[in-house]
């Protein structure tokens, strides 16, 4: 392919999560993807090693979702969904619950994991104030936690940089504490053998602000944008009874362990753990078109279900929910996804992985990996005094050798797309292994 020349003017984008300046004297444009690879502007093929943001479970340039995009956009470009609707979309909501864990069986449409999660929220408020309990008004999530970015999000979201320049958030809102123990679990295989008493911390808040005032708590099964922290044995089962103990609803935030992960559908159904609502997002349509969704129980949606039959019952909405473009790539994507039997794939392959990421354990500065699934981290020691520049320039150094990684604070992160192979898995780790011996 031929060299495409980098814009000359760049300045006018306001890039999100990027450090504008740094990028705009040396960009990192990509023009095309198929299968496992970008292509970059000057030509070099790029090895996805984190499905694009989490979200290409099925790999690049599927021609069945492009397909089902282009005849939907051609036979109906958009349809309102306040008081209309369209086939599609009723098609998608009955299509995901099949894949949902049993008793959730109703999806609610919005676009983004942001929107998933305020909407879930929502859900919680509204719900228990249905229910003649309007005093449960407390929403806890968990430090570290990354539920997008909107201001409930951040508000129930637990990294610090995500939230310290804007103002005081949401009120009424507390925090468990994060389950990231490196000094008795690091290099876990798999779920750490410690920690699942962490989840008692939501007795010492129930204590501290009394369960009746309490709505819900919201926690990743795996958090994944923090530095993929994986779930202490037991703990989301403990986190789990007592929630029920005190009739607090549990919202498991599913937008990066959703649709394969995990090797199952959901991280849900990986630790066996079913919340009362799931808020999912990224591989719904394969990152095609934006679209989220919140999963609520039966019992959630029966209640709203109440009083006259023509008036609203849920006060809530996008201009953009069930998008009938965004319902045609999940439904194709869905079909992929079973088809090729993608999450099986990714089971099958999460042992192959998992030794791969745990063969770096003895390089530099490297102090903790972390595995489940198709989802791994290295974390490495911060330089003095310049923290996150390590992890940064051993991205960079990844890219420059054509492999996309992820890195926040001093934590790579690798999640690639399902499809990736045996022989790309070892080439993603070696080049992953030089950056970091050569960022020393």
């Amino acid at each position: 392919m031929a060299r495409i020349t980098v814009p000359n003017d760049l300045d006018a984008h306001w890039m999100p999560f990027t450090a504008n300046r740094q990028f705009k004297a040396a960009p990192r444009l990509l023009v095309g993807a198929k299968d496992m690879y970008y292509t970059s502007h000057d030509g070099r093929q790029v090895l996805d090693g984190c499905a694009g943001l989490w979200c290409v479970n099925a790999g690049h340039g599927r021609d069945k979702i492009s397909e089902a995009v282009a005849r939907q956009i051609s036979e109906m470009d958009y349809s309102p969904s306040f008081q209309m609707g369209h086939p599609l979309s009723f098609e998608l909501a009955s299509r995901l619950v099949e894949l949902a864990p049993d008793g959730i069986d109703h999806v609610f449409y919005c676009n983004s994991g942001s929107e998933a999660v305020d909407t879930a929220l929502k859900m919680a408020l509204a719900y228990h104030r249905i229910r003649g309990e309007g005093s449960r008004t407390r929403l806890i999530g968990r430090e570290r936690g990354y539920h997008g970015v909107g201001f409930g999000g951040i508000s129930v979201g637990g990294i610090v940089s995500n939230r310290k320049h804007f103002g005081t958030l949401l009120s009424g809102v507390d925090h468990l504490r994060h389950t990231h123990d490196l000094a008795r679990n690091a290099f876990s295989w798999g779920q750490p053998e410690h920690g699942a008493e962490l989840a008692d911390d939501l007795e010492r808040l129930v204590a501290l602000h009394d369960a009746s005032t309490i709505a819900a708590v919201i926690v990743e099964p795996i958090a994944g944008s923090t530095g993929v922290l994986i779930p202490p044995k037991g703990y989301l089962k403990r986190l789990r009874e007592i929630c029920d103990r005190h009739g607090i609803l549990l919202i498991f935030d599913e937008v990066i362990c959703g649709f394969g992960r995990t090797g199952k559908a959901f991280g849900a159904d990986s630790f066996e753990v079913t919340p009362d609502l799931m808020t999912t997002a990224k591989g719904i349509t394969n990152g095609a078109v934006p679209m989220g969704a919140v999963f609520a129980k039966k019992e959630i949606y029966d209640t709203f279900m109440t009083g006259p039959e023509h008036l609203i019952e849920f006060f809530h909405g996008y201009t953009y929910s069930g998008h009938p473009l965004a319902c045609a790539a999940a439904l194709a994507t869905l079909d992929i996804y079973a088809e090729e039997k993608l999450f099986d794939r990714a089971a099958s392959l999460s042992e192959y992985f998992g030794k791969a990421a745990h063969a770096l354990r003895d390089l530099p500065n490297v102090i903790d990996i972390r595995n489940y699934g198709m989802v791994a981290a290295v974390e490495l020691s911060p330089r003095a005094g310049e923290p996150t520049k390590r992890a940064y320039e051993v991205f960079v150094r990844a890219y420059e050798q054509g492999v996309l990684l992820r890195f926040t604070g001093d934590i790579i992160a690798i999640s690639p797309p399902l499809i990736i192979d045996e022989a790309q898995i070892d080439h993603l780790f070696a080049v992953l292994s030089e950056a970091i011996r050569t960022t020393a």
